[in-house]
């Protein structure tokens, strides 16, 4: 089973920047499609970015919500079975709980959560 726990949130100025980590254990990351979602008080979940699995067709390919283009980064290094959320231009409205997401098919897993707060 996948195992993953996320570091890196914190409270920051806007305009600041954070890196998300999530680190995976119990399986490889190659074959998983892997994403960040977050979620607002008293909002729904909403998926932040995601990466496709490297041996996909779309080979590794990223994408992003309109409203972190060009703010934020996703990557991910399978030398340490890791990915990561490089975040700037940090705004208020950016202030949530990020999860780190791995689907495989059946197989779908969730981080603990890291909080995120951007002060104006």
């Amino acid at each position: 089973q996948l195992q993953l726990v996320e570091s890196g949130g914190g409270l920051v100025q806007s305009g600041g920047s954070l890196r998300l980590s999530c680190a995976a254990s119990g399986y490889t990351l190659d074959y998983y499609d892997v994403a960040w979602f977050r979620q607002a008080p008293g909002k729904e979940r909403e998926g932040v970015s995601c990466i496709s699995s490297s041996g996909s067709s779309s080979g590794g390919s990223a994408n992003y919500a309109d409203s972190v283009k060009g703010r934020f980064t996703i990557s991910i290094d399978y030398a340490k079975n890791s990915m990561y959320l490089q975040m700037n231009s940090l705004r208020p409205g950016d202030t949530a709980v990020y999860y780190c997401n791995a689907e495989w098919g059946a197989w779908n897993y969730w981080g603990q959560g890291t909080q995120v707060t951007v002060s104006s």
